[in-house]
């Protein structure tokens, strides 16, 4: 038997280790799922023959040690800041290793190690990073190879609720971590270039410079830019184009309603307030606001906000109870952001029934023989259930190809590396197809950066 273990047992996990269970007969594999609760894991092997849960803490060397050198490769699904010390094992101990996460300094800092062991450490191989990697790169060389020179790349992902399960104002729910969610493009400025020249939005206007795009089918939505675009420019291999721009989509009207909050302060992840597990949600929200003798809550933030009663943006607050003078926030020394993460929680999580989807768009222009052209690509899935959900198959499957194609000798390439070869994304993107994971294109002359974009 071929050995996996996989470290971490989150909702992200469900479809991963389902396609693994369904290809242990046929590929002789042996599936051990590691976990803080052991319950969780076990739960997770479904009576598998070809499967164990165990109890794992990624801190407990002797127990992650003995995990990984049992293991003929390491799958881990944790946050990415804790993969380090499995990943300097599966050095040690000559494992080859797939994360779904961003390549930290850290685990960059391991390269030259693992390819002098002829280990694949493959990382950002889940839906942004991941699909997003190999839909573009398989357009980039394709234009490429066909004589083309890129102009511009523009690319979007978002986590978003099915139509047939939005039912409130703002039009999200979370469907991933929510932390993310909540401290989403802080620490330092959104950097892109456009038509050849650097832009950068500062954190309290990005929420303000969003742009449209339409996809057949599925109706509009808005995009915010990510924080850094400029270093996939040297990743796709694209260091002279002229507009080169990734950012993340909503349904229109959420980053609008989401800057109240970035601008009363309530985002912010740097302070801690004292007593905050004592604080009622309308106490919490009166923390930002100016003192008045007698104006309501209600009424000093209509006045920070510059909203009337009347206004749609004041009807989304007042649907997240913001005012509540009963409900506490239950979190000692939180910040700012762990607490109105808390707030949010409560309306935002997923009911039993409802659905979430995966909403990817990605547009290219190009010159090929003296004409401007363009293709726009997207992508849009629809999740099953709340066990097997669109951020599940989009992050989970990925990973679960690569590692099996790393097992079987059909990704060899060794070192840190992320999913940008035809060697990895070809098969890849080819097998997802079978999974309802697939990309549209739609072909059209070239219009260049245009913020009212819209995609087929």
């Amino acid at each position: 038997m071929r050995n996996i273990l996989i470290i971490g047992a989150g909702r992200s996990a469900t479809s991963l280790i389902k396609y693994l269970l369904d290809k242990s007969e046929s590929e002789n594999l042996h599936i051990t799922i590691g976990d803080l609760s052991e319950e969780n894991a076990k739960k997770f092997t479904q009576g598998h023959a070809n499967a164990k849960g165990i109890y794992l803490d990624v801190f407990d060397e002797i127990a992650r040690k003995e995990a990984i050198q049992n293991a003929d490769l390491v799958i881990s699904m944790l946050p990415a800041r804790f993969h380090i010390e499995a990943a300097k094992d599966c050095i040690t101990y000559g494992k080859h290793l797939v994360t779904a996460s961003y390549v930290s300094k850290e685990m960059q800092a391991l390269d030259e190690d693992a390819k002098a062991k002829g280990l694949v450490f493959m990382n950002e191989i889940g839906v942004d990073p991941g699909i997003d990697h190999m839909s573009a790169m398989q357009v980039i060389d394709r234009i490429r190879e066909g004589g083309g020179k890129l102009l511009l790349f523009e690319s979007f992902t978002g986590g978003l609720i099915a139509p047939e399960s939005d039912d409130n104002l703002w039009h999200y729910k979370f469907t991933w971590n929510p932390r993310n969610v909540v401290v989403a493009g802080q620490g330092g400025a959104a950097e892109f270039i456009q038509e050849g020249t650097y832009k950068y939005i500062p954190y309290h206007k990005l929420f303000r410079r969003t742009e449209f795009l339409d996809i057949e089918g599925h109706g509009r939505f808005e995009a915010y830019a990510n924080r850094n675009s400029l270093k996939y420019r040297s990743v796709y291999g694209l260091d002279d184009i002229l507009t080169l721009y990734r950012g993340t989509m909503r349904r229109v009207g959420f980053s609008k309603a989401w800057n109240m909050f970035v601008q009363l302060g309530m985002t912010d992840d740097g302070y801690t307030i004292p007593n905050s597990e004592d604080l009622t949600y309308r106490e919490f929200i009166n923390l930002f606001l100016p003192y008045h003798p007698t104006d309501s809550v209600e009424l000093k933030t209509r006045y920070a906000l510059k909203i009337d009663q009347d206004d749609l943006m004041w009807y989304k607050l007042l649907e997240l109870d913001l005012f509540n003078a009963e409900k506490k926030i239950g979190i000692k020394e939180a910040t700012p952001a762990q607490a109105l993460q808390k707030i949010l929680m409560d309306k935002w999580t997923l009911k039993e029934d409802d659905k979430d989807m995966i909403v990817m768009y990605h547009k290219f222009g190009y010159e090929l023989n003296g004409k401007k052209k363009q293709i726009d690509s997207n992508m849009v899935l629809i999740g099953e259930d709340q066990t097997y959900t669109a951020m599940a198959k989009t992050v989970g499957l990925p990973v679960a190809m690569a590692a099996l194609r790393i097992l079987n000798k059909e990704i060899t390439t060794p070192g840190v590396q992320i999913p940008i070869s035809k060697e990895v994304y070809e098969p890849i993107l080819k097998e997802l197809e079978e999974y309802g994971i697939t990309f549209k294109e739609h072909f059209a002359d070239y219009l260049g950066y245009n913020p009212e974009g819209v995609a087929g």
